[in-house]
Formats: structure tokens, sequence, C-alpha cells
């Protein structure tokens, strides 16, 4: 439990974590990490801060390791993990895609949009619950293929005729030779709470996303 002391906020390692820094030095929380540092764990004067890997910050909220965490839409969906999803922060914007080879993009695109169904389909993914969500009344026959790095590698080489990803500008997907097919889902980052700080730190906690929502010019959807 991080119930006594100063309240845990699980930040993400890799793109997110310098967005969401600068977020929270201009709440006021400040974030001193060193990008060239390998510090795990440091102190701000009203908050601590661990950083993982973005698919395991859910753990540690849920876990009790810290009492917030930021995640993409993306982590948070594809986790499982029990925690409150309090607010859109606003950054980290991206969108999950279908996207196939373009000489079989078109084809599969028409069959989409003529609300028809694909026949059997290799998709590659490193989000399967996800991926599956999407498939199911889309997809007759899906083969999921999860795997941990670039998919794109996959459609390219033939493993799979298609892949499920997370998308920014899209240049990556052009480069190797992929086009969208469908936009499966917008995805940002998202604060959450564990259950038990949630209620044991609600005044702390309120004060947070009061603050947070003022850096973003949007309004807290609390659950």
């Amino acid at each position: 439990m991080t119930v006594e002391g100063l309240m845990t906020i699980a930040l993400p390692a890799g793109r997110m974590l310098e967005e969401a820094a600068d977020a929270l030095n201009s709440a006021g929380y400040d974030c001193p990490y060193d990008k060239a540092g390998r510090k795990l764990i440091f102190d701000g004067t009203r908050t601590r801060y661990i950083i993982s890997r973005p698919s395991d910050v859910p753990v540690y909220v849920a876990r009790g390791a810290a009492d917030l965490g930021i995640v993409g839409k993306d982590g948070l969906a594809e986790s499982g993990e029990e925690v409150y999803e309090l607010m859109d922060l606003g950054f980290g914007k991206c969108r999950f895609v279908l996207a196939a080879p373009s000489e079989k993009a078109s084809e599969y695109r028409q069959a989409l949009e003529g609300q028809g169904r694909i026949g059997r389909l290799r998709i590659a993914t490193k989000f399967p619950s996800i991926t599956r969500e999407f498939a199911r009344d889309r997809i007759l026959r899906p083969e999921i293929i999860e795997l941990k790095g670039a998919v794109e590698l996959a459609a390219s080489v033939g493993l799979a005729d298609a892949i499920v990803d997370i998308v920014a500008s899209g240049l990556t997907l052009k480069e190797n030779g992929l086009e969208v097919v469908a936009e499966i889902s917008k995805s940002s980052a998202r604060l959450i709470a564990s259950r038990s700080s949630y209620g044991l730190r609600a005044q702390e906690i309120a004060e947070f996303m009061r603050l947070m929502a003022g850096t973003s010019g949007r309004e807290a959807e609390a659950r």
C-alpha cells in the first residue's frame, strides 16, 4: 500500500514519458526525471514517481505499488487490470488501426465498408485482446499472431496478411508498404487510480485531477 507519505505515480517509459513530465510540471507537480539517467524511482516535492514499462503501469497501480498511473488507453485496454480510469489527459494521441500491404488494403477495405466480412486473415499484433474484439463479426477466421517487436515486419515478409498496431503519423506504415484498412479506435494518455487509493486519498486525487485538467484544457471524466 502507498497511502502514507508522498503520493506515488507510475509513469510509462518511452515516448509518453516526456509529455507526462511536462504536464506534471505545468500542473505544479515537479517531475525532475533525468532523460539520460537510469533511476526508476525519484521524488518531487509533492509526489514520488516510478518509471515502468507502459504495459506494466496498470499492474503497479492495481496491486497497490502506486496510487496513480499515467498510461495510454491502448495499454489500459489490453491489461485487463482492475483500476479506476479517471480522466483523459489529452496528450499521447494515436490511433489503433488495421493495416495491410498496399496491394491488398483496398480489397479488405471494400469488404469491411460494404458491411461484409473478410475471410481467413492472419493478423500480427502486440494487442491480441483489442484485435480479437475488432475481429468479432468482421473477420470469419482470424488467426492472431502475437509479437513483441515491430509488427510491420510480419506483413512485409509474409508472416501475416495484416497487422493491428498503434500509429501517430502513419509514416512507419507507409515506409513499410502498408496502408490503413480501418481505424479501430483512438488512444491517448489516461490517468488511472488504484481502488484503495481512490478512497483513502480522495482529496489529494481530486486536487491532482483539477490541476491536471487545467494543463490539457479538458474536463476530468471521473468514473
